[in-house]
């Protein structure tokens, strides 16, 4: 007596053979994906009840660095730094630190009192507090400090 075979023996091979080929895939994909933020400010945008918080991380920043301002319910963050050129004669081996400038622009759902803003910067890290407004009031573009 003859002994008949699986039929889904071929499609479980063929499965299976496309399985590991899209492993493969992927190991080179997260192989060659930058591990950095590209857009190069990281935000959290909190909702808390009555305002909204902002957090951007901005490593190597100084605060003087830093530009913030509030035009309706958009929030612009934006930092430049340039970095030291040395005159001397130094040959590197390897040289990754440079000038930069960074930006992003978040999008608000809701007015918020520009009057009352504040924002602080402490180890890298940007907290914009930004109370949300009660009464319809005409939109102007406003500067923010950082303390």
């Amino acid at each position: 007596m003859m002994r008949r075979s699986n039929p889904f023996d071929e499609f479980e091979d063929l499965f299976e053979r496309m399985s590991k080929q899209f492993e493969g895939m992927n190991r080179q994909v997260e192989e060659t994906r930058p591990m950095w933020n590209t857009t190069g400010i990281s935000v959290d945008v909190a909702d808390e009840d009555d305002e909204y918080v902002v957090t951007a991380d901005m490593p190597g920043f100084e605060k003087e660095d830093i530009d913030l301002s509030l035009s309706g319910r958009t929030l612009t963050v934006s930092g430049s730094r340039e970095m030291a050129r040395d005159d001397d004669s130094s040959e590197y081996l390897r040289r990754e630190r440079r000038s930069e400038s960074v930006s992003r622009t978040i999008r608000l759902p809701e007015d918020v009192r520009e009057d009352d803003t504040h924002a602080t910067y402490s180890n890298g890290v940007l907290t914009v507090h930004l109370p949300k407004r009660t009464a319809s009031e005409e939109d102007d573009s406003h500067r923010i400090d950082i303390d």
